[in-house]
């Protein structure tokens, strides 16, 4: 497996100061580790080295100083057009070579960045699955069972896979917030028209954003600063007028805020579900005050998006193209058009601007909305089986945003049973991109999650199978959500730790649900019991910030077994438990949940 570089903009930049990189060897190495990692179908066209020269020699004339991405190399979505180098769309019929690159990606070649290549999508920006490219289908990076999502399925592997530091995508409806999720990205849906789609094959083109993918909600304001730009090349262009917000902030805390959640919330996973309310849980930890709200305008607005005429416009982007060289499934989708007459166009264009007026309204009672980014992840097979009924399930969150003129960031909060990864997505209106990435970015922190793919999430192992401790490690009594199929268990494993034992402590315990419900708190009591518990055992390297991102009341410290041992593990604070439940006659967490 090639080394898997930290290629967060800060740390790329400190290592070419610091003279570890320059960026031809990391260039280099990027482009071996690229080809080394085909299986899962990220690229379309992967820039050669004499390509990649052009580039090299035009960053000896930038001053690095001058440049905030000098040396950062990107990937871009092939329907985002790169000078001399073939744009397909996901379309070989379609392919033509454009003798200039789009405004946005001139733009970050001029601040510096580095572009690696073009990368795979769904057939015209048509799915949310990934799949739909006669590429070959994009495979999740923790699962390639499973589907990466789509359609820019390529640009959020190729940032997973530590291919590139950020990279472009296309958003008309979730494109740029489902792959981000399900590979452990952030991923921007800037509001319509900050970034110019001059140079962009047109999906819908009066809702059309380039999005961004990024590991961090800092590098993606970076790229989100470079490439805004009011473009008189592009008719939807806008200047950034930034209603009510302010510059990005890092602080570990934001001032108190008001966010809203569905009413209305659909699951089709219940580890999903989980991973929700705790992240929900983690915004009231920011000091953040939950407002339920009607959702029910918003998932009208979704159905209007497929169900509704604008698809027609689809067609029209396409109209160029014979129907005999699209995939099957993008021709069942464009020929729908024929379901609606002229003025259905109209009646759909009033339906939504009622609708969002009430959406605004609902929106005036919180600083941001927090959803699901989607009910859940599927196989690939399972798209093979229903690729339109769960792509359209997939978009229950997202089909909205655009015709409502919202900014969104998607934000992963955890992994599904299957190791996927799954987040969630804050939006509000237009020009809210700063706050939203700020406030993801508290979150982010708050969650102390590693994003992207890690050496050690990319081959996971069996979470049952006992090894020996590597060297300079600690054993881990964990006894709640960090349990083995357990909702945060992937937290141990992204951090390299392995399986050692299942057992129990000394009858010297106690075991109490939390007022939240979703918690244990493990208590030291004379008169007490035997709890079970299981032991895994963890890089050093990696305890600090595991440590670091236990919530209070619980902390860590010294849990005795009755294997006679006294290993660091999850105990509750002094005064933690003032509300909680007494659960020490079950045994246990799990079986306290399975009778729950």
């Amino acid at each position: 497996m090639t080394e898997i570089v930290d290629l967060r903009i800060a740390q790329v930049h400190e290592a070419y100061a610091d003279g570890r990189e320059t960026p031809e060897s990391l260039i280099a190495k990027l482009r071996t580790q690229a080809l080394a990692q085909g299986q899962f179908n990220a690229w379309i066209h992967l820039l050669s080295e004499e390509e990649l020269q052009v580039y090299l020699d035009a960053l000896k004339l930038k001053p690095m100083e001058e440049s905030p991405l000098w040396g950062i190399p990107f990937a871009i979505k092939d329907n985002i057009d790169l000078k001399n180098v073939p744009t397909s769309a996901g379309c070989e019929a379609f392919t033509y070579t454009p003798e200039q690159s789009a405004t946005v990606v001139d733009l970050l070649i001029d601040a510096g960045a580095i572009p690696l290549g073009k990368t795979n999508l769904d057939q015209f920006a048509t799915g949310l699955v990934g799949t739909r490219s006669p590429y070959g289908e994009g495979k999740n990076v923790f699962n390639p069972d499973y589907i990466s999502g789509g359609s820019s399925a390529g640009s959020a592997i190729a940032t997973a896979l530590g291919q590139v530091s950020f990279a472009l995508g296309t958003d008309t409806a979730g494109s740029g917030r489902v792959p981000a999720a399900f590979n452990n990205l952030i991923g921007h849906k800037p509001t319509k028209g900050l970034l110019s789609t001059c140079g962009v094959v047109p999906a819908c083109k009066s809702l059309d954003c380039v999005s961004i993918f990024a590991l961090t909600t800092e590098d993606a304001v970076q790229v989100f600063d470079v490439a805004t730009l009011a473009d008189d090349n592009d008719p939807y262009s806008r200047k950034n007028i930034a209603f009510n917000t302010q510059p990005y902030w890092s602080d570990k805390k934001p001032r108190a805020f008001n966010y809203g959640i569905p009413a209305q919330l659909e699951f089709d996973d219940a580890h999903a579900e989980k991973l929700f309310h705790h992240a929900c849980e983690q915004l009231d930890a920011l000091g953040g005050q939950s407002v339920t709200l009607d959702f029910e305008p918003f998932m009208k607005t979704a159905r209007l998006l497929y169900e509704g005429p604008w698809v027609a416009e689809r067609a029209w982007a396409t109209q160029d193209v014979s129907p005999d060289a699209m995939l099957p499934v993008i021709q069942d989708i464009l020929a729908t058009t024929q379901n609606f007459a002229v003025t259905d166009v109209f009646d759909a264009q009033y339906k939504l601007q009622a609708l969002k007026r009430i959406c605004d309204r609902e929106l005036d009672k919180v600083d941001f909305v927090m959803t699901p980014t989607t009910p859940t992840c599927y196989l690939r097979s399972e798209i093979a089986e229903q690729p339109v009924a769960l792509n359209s399930k997939l978009g229950t969150y997202t089909n909205f945003m655009n015709l409502l003129d919202y900014a969104a960031t998607a934000i992963p909060v955890g992994r599904l049973s299957s190791q996927v990864s799954w987040g969630v997505t804050l939006f509000s209106r237009a020009f809210t991109d700063i706050r939203l990435l700020s406030f993801a970015g508290a979150l982010q922190r708050q969650l102390n999650l590693p994003l992207g793919a890690t050496p050690h999430s990319l081959h996971p192992q069996p979470v049952e199978s006992a090894r020996t401790a590597p060297e300079e490690s600690v054993a881990v009594v964990v006894c709640g959500a960090h349990l083995s199929g357990q909702p945060l268990n992937w937290q141990l494993q992204d951090r390299g730790a392995t399986f050692k034992m299942k057992t129990r402590t000394t009858q010297a315990y106690a075991l109490f649900a939390l007022p939240d419900g979703k918690r244990p708190a493990l208590v030291q009591k004379e008169a007490g019991c035997a709890i079970e518990v299981e032991v895994w055992q963890m890089p050093m390297a990696e305890f600090g910030s595991f440590v670091a991102g236990i919530p209070s009341p619980l902390g860590i410290g010294k849990v005795a077994l009755e294997t006679g041992e006294s290993l660091p593990g999850f105990i509750c604070e002094e005064g933690g438990i003032a509300d909680a439940q007494d659960i020490s006659h079950f045994g246990g967490w799990r079986a306290y949940l399975a009778e729950k």
